[in-house]
This record gives C-alpha cells, structure tokens and sequence, in this order.
C-alpha cells in the first residue's frame, strides 16, 4: 500500500449559490458529474458524416485534447497555438499561448476567443502523452462564468462574454516524463477543484467568484495522477473521491480532511477517472504494476479495504474512463468493448468494434507497444484518450483515428454504426459532449455538431 504524505490547509467554509447553467447542459469533462450520460432523453443521430447530420463544422486555431462544454447557446473549448501546434518541436516554446473559444452553437461561428502567454519554464513538446499539448484540461462552468485550468500558466476565469476574471498559480513544477497534466476542474457549492498533480501533487480548492484558495492537499500520489475527481452523494452527505496509483480517497470537499481510502488498481499511475453510480465509486486502470478494477461504497472511515470494497478484477482500460448504465458498467481499450455487471463485477461481454478506417492506434493497451509519431495527421500510432459517453440507449466512443462508433447498450454486444469526418486528417483524442439531442466532436482541427434537426 501507498504512503500517504498529506498536507491540509484550511481558509473557511462557503455556502450554496444558485447554478445559472441549464440541466440539460454539458458543464464539465463528461457531463454532470462526469458521469458520461446524457441528461435529457432526446435522441441522438447514429449516423454522420459531412452530408449527413452534420449541423456545423468549427475550424480551431490549434489542437488539444480537452472535450468541448455546451453552456445555453454557447459551446467552449480550449487550444494552444504558437509552438508545436502542428504536432512538431516547431518554433520557440515561448511563443506559446493557450486559447479560450466561444462557439455559437446554432451556427458554428466564433463568438470570441481569449488567449494567455504561457508561464514559462515549460515542459517541452514530445510523444506518448505529451502529444496531448498543451490542452488537455476540459473547461468548466456554472452558468455564469467558465473557468479553465492550463497547467502551469494557472486556472483562469472569465464571464460569458470573454471577460477576464481571475487567475490562481497552481504551481510551476516541471515533469521528468514530460507528459504535463490533464486533470480537469469541477465545481461544488462555491468551490472549484483543481488537482494540480504536475504542477505541484496538490489538490486546490478555489473560491470560484475570487480564485482564492480556501483549502489544499497535497499528497506524493497526486504526482502521477491524470484522472478527474468526482463526487459522490452517500448518508446524506457530499464526499470528494479521487484514484490515485494503487489507491482510492475519499475527502470532504469543504474541508480536504482525508476521510477514507482503500487499495484501488495496482498501477504506479493513474490516467482514467473515478466514475460514480448511487455511493459507488468506480476506478479501472491499467499501467505499471498491473492494473485492475475496484469498486468501493464511500462513507467510510480510515482503511476501509475490507468493509466497503464491493469487488475487484483483473479487468483493465488505459485512458478512458468507463460509464454506467442499467446496472452494467461499459469501457473500451484497444479496440475492445467491455461490459460487466456493477454488483458484482462479473464479466457480461466482450466486443471488437468493427468497420473503422485503417488509421487505428497501435498501442496494446496495456502499457506497451506504444509506436510515438511526432504529428496530428493521420492518427496512425500512438494512444486512444477520449471516453466513452451514453444518449439514447446508445453508446458513443471516438477512436483517435477519427471513427466514433455507436453501440446499443444492452446485454449482448452489437454496433450500431462507424462514422468518421473524412476528410479530417487530425487526432480526435476528445471526449464527445451531448446537449439536447446534439453531439459535440471536437478533433485537433476541427469542432463538429452533430444533429438530426
């Protein structure tokens, strides 16, 4: 089991204010709660590509790999240009900046885009996952402004209309592996979370009106840790859970007290998030010492190892994060769907997606035969990162060659459709978002959404 080294800083509670974002909105990394699913019931096309139910097509000034957020009628998402934005060492690494941009969702037009100069020292560009760049953090929202996370240039805030807010310094630690940080913030009562694994191994809670720190933890663990926190609702309280290498925590989110941990997937990194379903978490993983999958019942106390781990397979998934539905828990690696049953753990399938392009990943998802390629054309070689994400009885999952395939959730497995854009030559390393019937695919060229009306 995993030392923990933990630091808590207290600055004051703070209470509830009133969200102005919509429900049937997709605010954060994964939607609410970063539990994938789509909240309203309107059906979303199966089909798609530049002819058909495509309602706009968005060029973006350079790429990432954060997912887009749909806010009312805005849809955000961040870029970086100035250095190494066509997937090369090309030109100085001061010259980079991170972008901002605010997409009309009915049309696709540019609202406006705001960019910062990046703090500097900075990690340098190179492959694995420092291909992701230097945007790999998915923006948040409350309705009232949108707050972004880049790293060592700070969390951001700004209105809805581009207005500069605040800025927190989060830290400016440099990564010996060079893949930089991809935690995204969430938002809770007054607070927004950023886990600043990279930059500092701390955990930050910031007043989102001032950008203040009200609490942070910092924890040795946190160094190599890429997954987003969630929450989870359990004895009618709130607790904040996170996976990190080898173990699971359990926080209270006003305070940053450790409440709980218990021994997760064996893996001397963690790159996927916790997913949450009623008071149980989910963590699956595979890296360095092995992986697994662990689901553990939050509201304990200490080492709760032995009382509230409901089970624990071999099962494993690199990067992206599972998500639930019907009582069954659904990911994809290597090519590979997977469902299990939520009590139990218990496998109910396994499916080989089908009918993709020839631009596939060659990474074998268990943390070997990755082939690095130094460019965002083609999406030959390399990791898939994006999620899997649930509407309309289907699942959606982008490959990072740029075939999104759908499948029909049930017991058995059975794809539905491959679609692709073609004549995108980019990476689609996202994570898709879903509002109100439209699918939103952002690729490291091009923002697409998707849409029967």
């Amino acid at each position: 089991m995993q030392m923990r080294s933990l630091i808590v800083v207290f600055g004051g509670l703070l209470f509830l204010v009133v969200s102005a974002a919509d429900a049937a909105d997709w605010t954060r990394f994964r939607g609410p709660n970063g539990i994938g699913v789509s909240p309203d019931e309107k059906p979303v096309p199966v089909k798609w590509s530049e002819s058909e139910n495509l309602k706009w097509k968005a060029p973006l000034p350079g790429p990432g790999a954060s997912s887009p957020i749909v806010v009312g009628d805005r849809v955000f998402v961040t870029c970086w240009t100035g250095y190494a934005d066509a997937g090369r060492d090309s030109g100085r690494l001061e010259d980079l900046k991170r972008n901002l941009i605010c997409i009309d969702r009915k049309t696709g037009k540019q609202k406006w885009m705001k960019s910062i100069d990046a703090s500097m020292p900075e990690d340098s560009f190179r492959g694995m996952f420092a291909e992701n760049g230097y945007a790999s953090h998915t923006p948040t929202s409350d309705g009232e402004r949108v707050i972004v996370f880049y790293g060592k240039s700070g969390v951001h805030a700004y209105d809805m209309d581009g207005k500069h807010q605040w800025k927190a310094d989060v830290g400016d630690d440099l990564d010996r592996r060079g893949w930089g940080s991809a935690s995204s913030p969430i938002l809770y009562k007054n607070l927004v979370f950023v886990l600043a694994s990279i930059e500092s191994h701390t955990l930050y809670a910031l007043d989102k009106t001032t950008g203040k720190v009200v609490w942070k933890q910092e924890a040795d663990g946190f160094g190599s840790t890429w997954g987003t926190p969630a929450l989870v609702e359990v004895n009618g309280h709130t607790e904040l859970v996170v996976a990190v290498p080898y173990e699971i925590w359990g926080l209270n989110p006003d305070t940053g007290k450790l409440l709980w941990y218990c021994e997760g997937p064996a893996s001397q990194s963690m790159c996927s998030s916790l997913v949450v379903h009623g008071s149980v978490a989910y963590a699956i993983e595979t890296g360095p010492g092995g992986g697994g999958a662990v689901a553990v019942r939050a509201g304990g106390k200490n080492d709760v190892t032995k009382t509230h781990v409901v089970w624990s397979t071999r099962d494993r998934s690199r990067v992206g994060t599972p998500v639930i539905h019907d009582g069954r828990m659904f990911w994809v690696g290597s090519g590979v769907a997977n469902c299990v049953d939520i009590k139990t753990g218990d496998r109910i399938y396994r499916g080989r997606l089908g009918g993709g392009s020839a631009r596939e990943s060659t990474n074998d998802g268990n943390g070997g035969g990755n082939r690095r390629r130094r460019g965002f054309g083609g999406g030959r070689g390399g990791q898939d990162y994006s999620s899997p994400v649930i509407a309309g009885g289907n699942l959606y999952y982008s490959k990072r060659s740029g075939d999104t395939f759908v499948i029909k959730l049930g017991k058995e497995f059975e794809q539905v459709a491959a679609n692709r854009f073609e004549t995108d030559k980019g990476d689609f390393s996202a994570s898709p978002a879903i509002s109100d019937g439209e699918l939103f695919i952002r690729s490291s060229r091009n923002l697409y959404c998707v849409s029967g009306d």
